[in-house]
């Protein structure tokens, strides 16, 4: 398998759209990706869609896209991985490339989710479970299922509600410096403990929003990314794993086995060290659907030891100059989470921070060259890690 990198790449404003259908918002990211990449539409041999797409009028997007935005020469394909829907398009990308089958391919994410009234959309998430046992009798909304791994954390390990409000206050920090991301606003900690709640105790403001938007990578062969670009960025390895469907089947509550084995997969592939992870990374993307999932996410990838997750949020060690830095971009929960496009959206933006292109106030410190990306479809169904190199 050969060399891959990412050498363009391009994102539409996440938010609601009220003035661009789902094409139109494909088109947009596809541009600047292909304009970074100094290439055409022609110019590709591949282009992966990721799109959960039960909310749009558009079934067959990948096919709608290809043809608008003018990919004459490209095959085609729509991928579905729930939330990581995005991140199954880079990988079914990247590896068309290294295994020789085409030398230039685009990885799109493009969801419109605002275009079904919101109890739809909240009654299509909450069928990314298991429909039978959880959803038609139960009636588990997503929000629910993150609130069943909220309080058997609380339980075990003694965090509370402030300390999940530590991550949306960080979260709508970095999101207010980023121009592409829905909320620009920040919020304070007691902002967050006042909101609503939704599913206890998981409050309006622990929660991602309802967001369309799009993404795309420009991903090419060694050869080719050299010819284009000074500065590529180098796709150094991909961990995938999936998870139960049946929440009864899981082992526990306080962390997603397919993130763990994901994570192990790629940082093996990588020459990382799990329990060192924190060290070799400069800046981290990960999903964080929920307050809680990103603190389940410090554990899970290696950055901390179980149960003491809260405690980096706490000591806010997941900002620039900490430990290590956590979605500059503001996340999920404030730069927006259109399914399908938000594994993407994390690979535009581990480029530019190892690229050293994001907006001041929110570059990491960029020393070994090397950014996370951890994307999870479901409540740990599908995930997907992937590690990027600037070398």
């Amino acid at each position: 398998m050969g060399r891959v990198a990412i050498v363009g790449v391009g994102l539409s404003k996440f938010g609601r759209s009220t003035d661009m259908n789902i094409k139109e918002l494909a088109f947009v990211a596809i541009k600047a990706a292909l304009n970074e990449a100094g290439l055409t539409a022609r110019d590709v041999d591949f282009l992966s869609v990721g799109s959960f797409g039960l909310w749009q009028s558009e079934a067959l997007p990948a096919v709608v896209v290809s043809e608008y935005c003018g990919f004459e020469n490209a095959g085609t394909a729509r991928v579905e991985a729930a939330c990581a829907s995005g991140s199954a398009a880079v990988y079914t990308a990247a590896n068309a490339v290294a295994s020789g089958q085409a030398k230039v391919a685009v990885a799109l994410g493009v969801e419109r989710m605002s275009e079904s009234p919101q109890e739809v959309v909240v009654e299509m998430l909450g069928r990314s479970g298991n429909f039978f046992w959880e959803f038609e009798n139960y009636g588990l909304t997503f929000p629910g299922y993150y609130a069943l791994y909220a309080t058997e954390y609380f339980s075990k390990y003694g965090a509370s509600e402030e300390d999940l409000a530590e991550v949306a206050v960080k979260n709508h920090y970095y999101g207010s410096l980023n121009p592409y991301a829905q909320f620009q606003k920040i919020i304070t900690k007691e902002d967050v403990l006042k909101s609503k709640y939704v599913a206890w105790p998981l409050k309006l403001l622990d929660c991602s929003p309802i967001t369309d938007g799009a993404a795309a990578v420009v991903i090419a062969a060694e050869d080719v990314a050299k010819s284009l670009t000074d500065s590529p960025v180098w796709i150094k390895s991909m961990g995938v794993a999936a998870g139960s469907s049946n929440l009864s089947r899981r082992k526990d509550f306080t962390g997603l086995e397919a993130s763990l084995k994901a994570a192990k997969m790629a940082y093996k592939a990588a020459g990382i060290e799990y329990e060192r992870a924190a060290k070799y990374l400069d800046v981290a993307l990960v999903h964080d659907c929920f307050t809680i999932a990103e603190i389940l996410a410090y554990e899970d990838l290696g950055f901390a030891h179980r149960g003491e997750g809260f405690i980096l949020a706490k000591e806010q060690q997941t900002y620039v100059g900490g430990i290590i830095p956590v979605n500059l971009d503001g996340g999920l929960k404030a730069k927006g989470h259109p399914i399908g496009a938000t594994g993407v959206a994390m690979a535009v933006e581990a480029v530019k921070q190892l690229q050293r292109r994001a907006e001041p106030g929110r570059q990491a410190d960029i020393r070994n060259g090397t950014a996370l990306t951890h994307n999870v479809g479901g409540t740990g169904h599908y995930a997907y890690v992937f590690v990027y190199s600037s070398s």
